[in-house]
């Protein structure tokens, strides 16, 4: 819905007033922050119109108003101005964190650099994990207990435990080992999966038996190993007011971080997209918070988008603060995976 220059000039004052003090904004006040040379009659004729649209409400105790999530969507779109921050700034507390060879390391550093440059909670969505290994071995613990242990391209170790219904010596043990480690070394357990049952026909049906295990314990072992959202500085969203005040929006936002279901599905929605992107509850149907907004932007690894970060706060978020930080930590750590 187009609005004309006054009334786009009136809301953008509003909102960013709002933003700074939280408080509902009057005519008075709106006619001295504006810049606008209106009667405050004529001030209050636009923020009617303005209300009617959906773009403000006005609170039952007051007679201010405040931006709905219209109002900020239309604000964010296309009138806010992202304020220039010193890239050195945040470059430099980013740099000290992403020295690093551990790519899940490297992934924390920067969920914390957000949270603790935007004072809410940073979230990075980790790249899709695959279960590739590059070594796998089995130790004989007892009779039909058996000791997988899993080696992964970073050197990650993962230990799963075999019940086998047959007693297989050391030497068997070796030998399964050798073969899976010579034919599938450094591919992903599921594509082992779909190849074993033509390539194993010359082996016994026992062995056949144990490498199956193998590979669906090592799926699974990889699979739990990757933690798909990483999270940092939720306990900051305690002392937003707007979110704070509210039990039930609070139970909500930390249901958000506990199942996560949620939250990936936004953050995999905006790696889709280029660029920043901002969800506004209320507006957005991803958003289980109408006091909640996330600002996203995706990363990449040699080019390739691999997953989004951003951070999550209140609506009344200062926003042309918050997107520069985004935007400039996406683009640090895919330099930082890129060159890993």
């Amino acid at each position: 819905m187009q609005l004309d220059t006054r009334a786009q000039t009136l809301l953008k004052a509003l909102v960013e007033r709002y933003i700074a003090d939280g408080q509902p904004v009057g005519s008075r006040a709106l006619s001295k922050i504006s810049g606008l040379e209106l009667s405050p009659a004529t001030i209050r004729n636009i923020m009617a119109d303005l209300e009617e649209m959906g773009f403000v409400a006005s609170p039952h105790t007051s007679a201010g108003r405040v931006p709905t999530p219209r109002g900020y969507r239309m604000f964010v779109d296309t009138l806010l101005t992202v304020q220039a921050i010193d890239e050195t700034t945040v470059e430099s507390k980013l740099q000290a964190r992403l020295q690093t060879k551990s790519p899940q390391r490297i992934i924390s550093n920067a969920a914390q650099v957000l949270s603790s440059l935007s004072q809410f909670a940073g979230v990075v969505l980790t790249p899709r994990h695959e279960s590739v290994f590059q070594q796998i071995e089995f130790l004989r613990l007892s009779e039909k207990r058996i000791l997988l242990v899993i080696v992964a391209p970073n050197g990650d170790v993962q230990n799963r435990l075999l019940l086998t219904e047959v007693d297989y010596s050391p030497s068997q043990l070796v030998q399964a080992a050798n073969y899976i480690n010579q034919h599938f070394a450094n591919h992903s357990f599921d594509e082992v999966r779909t190849r074993l049952h033509g390539e194993l026909k010359q082996l016994r049906d026992d062995m056949t038996n144990l490498m199956q295990a193998a590979v669906e314990a090592g799926s699974d072992a990889m699979a739990e190993s990757a933690e798909e959202v990483v999270i940092s500085g939720e306990r900051n969203l305690l002392s937003v007011t707007d979110l704070a005040s509210n039990m039930t929006s609070l139970r909500k936002l930390f249901d958000l971080f506990e199942q996560k279901t949620s939250l990936m599905q936004l953050l995999d929605v905006s790696s889709k997209a280029t660029g920043v992107q901002i969800f506004i509850g209320g507006d957005s149907q991803l958003l289980p918070v109408d006091e909640m907004s996330v600002v996203t932007a995706p990363y990449e690894v040699n080019g390739k988008i691999v997953g989004t970060l951003g951070v999550i706060g209140p609506t009344r978020m200062a926003y042309e603060r918050v997107i520069p930080i985004v935007d400039i930590t996406a683009k640090l750590l895919s330099n930082a995976l890129s060159h890993n």
